[in-house]
């Protein structure tokens, strides 16, 4: 009996000695299995410099309130290509205008998509804008409306009247004002934007009384979504926390009143159009709905939603990026006495007897196009641009990069990179008066509205704008700051989220200037 028992025990021993062996093996194998695609490759593959990450989160935390400064930071110690890990996405932050032109030119097709996100997705219409669609047949098709049949020159120009009639509005309001001392700047520039856009895109303005105060908040609140950081986009698990923590609720509601708002596309087709300050001028809407009861584009049909993206894209590009852009301009010229004063001399100069400046000026102003150009330099209204996604695995500088990898470019970087200028962290509009540089997406040491294929397409009407106004105020009024404070005193903080306007509003005194 011993011997029996003796013998069992041995067996089970021998057994389980080796089931152990064998899980211990199965487990080594799962392993291999697992991570071979991924070890093996790594070994061999030569990837960008990458900062130290933490689990799970990567490199999320170093992003901090303002992405394009810590970025630029990151890059100055790793170089201007780096791979960054947000979560489980691999990112790629280009910093110069060399990787730049890679990017947007060299490999501009494999760079041409967007990549997923939930923000976009539930304020964008499911990615059915221009900016976000992703590349392919629908967004060429969208892109050939926006470019030839709503923001062409022709158009762009047929619309003249109504930026003069705006800003010389504007202009009557502020010499109105003069007597309270202090002009809000950036609310007026935000106003003038609202009520240009509102005009060409819908036919009416939005600006008047609460109706006025509470689309502006909507279109402040939705641009700040915009550019928020939802977590599960980057880790998928913890996908509720932006359920717990209000953010897809405000999105969904900003969402849903914004659709609420644009459903003047409605009125359009009934004819219900009472009230709009030019009856006889076809705005985008009517030019939308034309092409869509005509099918001109063959084989396409575009459906109520694809309407309503377009009108969203124009609003966004044509109010918050616009008015950004006139506040840092303005805010630099009271930083530096010495430019505002050549900007007067020459809008003056230019005027002659008129009683303002009109849009056959324009091409004489040449330090004035300068100082816009050296605004857009120092503060590019989307400082991170919109990332870009990598289709396949292709090669930039010798690095390998693979398929599925976001893509930020650092335009903000980018035109304070020394490699590209003399004295980049300087103030000076003359650098432009020397220089062919422009910011149409030729360029890449400044591409303020990125380039090729993805460029943006509203840039000749939002810069006609930027242009015409900013030249009226200059030469109606000379302005200083209050209380007789130094232009090196004004606070430069910026705001967070997409587009980078100042964080608190521009403040300034307007004398009447008498000829």
């Amino acid at each position: 009996m011993s011997n029996f028992l003796q013998l069992f025990e041995q067996i089970a021993t021998f057994f389980l000695l080796h089931s152990l062996a064998l899980t211990i093996l199965a487990f080594i194998l799962i392993f291999l299995l697992k991570w071979s695609s991924t070890l093996l490759p790594t070994a061999k593959k030569n990837t960008p410099p990458s900062p130290p990450k933490l689990p799970i989160v990567g490199n999320l935390h170093q992003l901090g309130l303002q992405a394009h400064r810590s970025l630029e930071s990151l890059a100055q110690r790793h170089g201007p290509l780096m791979l960054l890990h947000f979560g489980s996405v691999p990112t790629l932050v280009a910093s110069s205008a060399v990787l730049k032109c890679e990017i947007m030119k060299t490999h501009e097709l494999i760079f041409a998509n967007r990549p997923k996100s939930s923000m976009f997705e539930k304020l964008l219409y499911n990615y059915k804008d221009v900016s976000t669609a992703p590349y392919g047949e629908y967004w060429r098709q969208m892109k050939s409306i926006l470019v030839l049949h709503v923001l062409s020159n022709k158009r762009v120009q047929s619309f003249r009247a109504v930026r003069e009639e705006e800003t010389f509005l504007l202009i009557e309001k502020i010499k109105q004002s003069c007597s309270l001392a202090h002009v809000n700047l950036s609310k007026v520039f935000a106003n003038l934007t609202n009520d240009v856009t509102c005009r060409v895109a819908l036919g009416r303005k939005y600006s008047a009384g609460e109706g006025g105060r509470r689309f502006k908040e909507l279109l402040w609140e939705f641009v700040e979504l915009l550019g928020a950081l939802s977590v599960g986009d980057y880790i998928p698990w913890l996908a509720r926390v932006s359920c717990v923590n209000g953010l897809d609720a405000r999105a969904e509601k900003v969402a849903k009143q914004f659709d609420d708002f644009i459903g003047v596309i409605e009125e359009h087709i009934n004819g219900q159009r009472g009230g709009l300050e030019n009856e006889h001028q076809n705005d985008f809407v009517d030019a939308l709905l034309k092409i869509q009861k005509e099918n001109v584009i063959i084989g396409f049909l575009i459906d109520r939603v694809s309407l309503k993206a377009l009108i969203l894209d124009v609003f966004v590009a044509g109010t918050d990026t616009t008015y950004t852009v006139l506040e840092w301009a303005m805010t630099e010229l009271l930083r530096h006495p010495k430019a505002m004063k050549k900007v007067q001399d020459e809008v003056r100069g230019i005027r002659g007897n008129k009683k303002d400046i009109t849009e056959d000026d324009l091409d004489n102003m040449h330090y004035l196009k300068a100082v816009i150009k050296e605004a857009l330099r120092f503060h590019p209204p989307v400082p991170l641009l919109v990332p870009r996604e990598s289709t396949q695995n292709v090669k930039i500088q010798g690095y390998d990069i693979a398929a599925g990898t976001q893509v930020i470019i650092n335009a903000w970087a980018i035109g304070r990179d020394p490699a590209s200028w003399d004295e980049p962290e300087e103030f000076e509009p003359e650098r432009f008066l020397k220089s062919s540089i422009d910011f149409r997406g030729h360029d890449f040491q400044l591409i303020p509205f990125g380039a090729g294929r993805r460029g943006c397409p509203g840039i000749p009407f939002a810069m006609t704008t930027i242009e015409l106004v900013l030249a009226n105020l200059l030469l109606n009024f000379d302005w200083t700051l209050p209380g007789g404070a130094r232009g090196e005193d004004l606070d430069l903080t910026e705001s967070t989220g997409l587009t980078i306007h100042k964080k608190f509003p521009l403040i300034a005194v307007a004398t009447p200037y008498c000829c």
